[in-house]
């Protein structure tokens, strides 16, 4: 994805499912993705998820049934997504969703692989 392009794009529509447990976001530019809310929980670009450095990254297992409750804005640039099960620091900018959504399946794919290597479950 270019800079300008990352510039450029804002979401025209985010919309979480009365459920909780499914986000929709379309973008300006006509792509729209549809996230789990286990695999936004999962991949939160929060420190404690990702850590200070690549090697830090934690496998986040037993989050198959995490609801999202509320969505924030933050600034202009981003969403904090409040999950039931108290995680809140994740600030999911338009760049981070735009980049995940283009990516979801070889991220979820590595998510799975990572569990099963660590020997965790999606189960709590």
């Amino acid at each position: 994805m270019s800079e300008a392009e990352k510039l450029d794009l804002w979401p025209e529509e985010i919309r979480l499912t009365d459920d909780g447990r499914t986000l929709v976001v379309t973008f300006e530019n006509g792509e729209t993705f549809t996230y789990g809310a286990e695999f936004l929980r999962v991949t939160s670009p929060s420190a404690e998820v990702q850590g200070h450095h690549p090697s830090e990254r934690k496998t986040v297992p037993g989050k198959k049934n995490v609801k999202i409750t509320a969505i924030e804005p933050a600034g202009n640039y981003a969403v904090r997504l409040i999950f039931d099960d108290g995680h809140d620091t994740g600030l999911y900018s338009w760049d981070f969703l735009l980049e995940t959504g283009r990516n979801m399946d070889a991220l979820w794919r590595d998510y799975l692989d990572r569990l099963a290597r660590e020997g965790l479950s999606r189960d709590a």
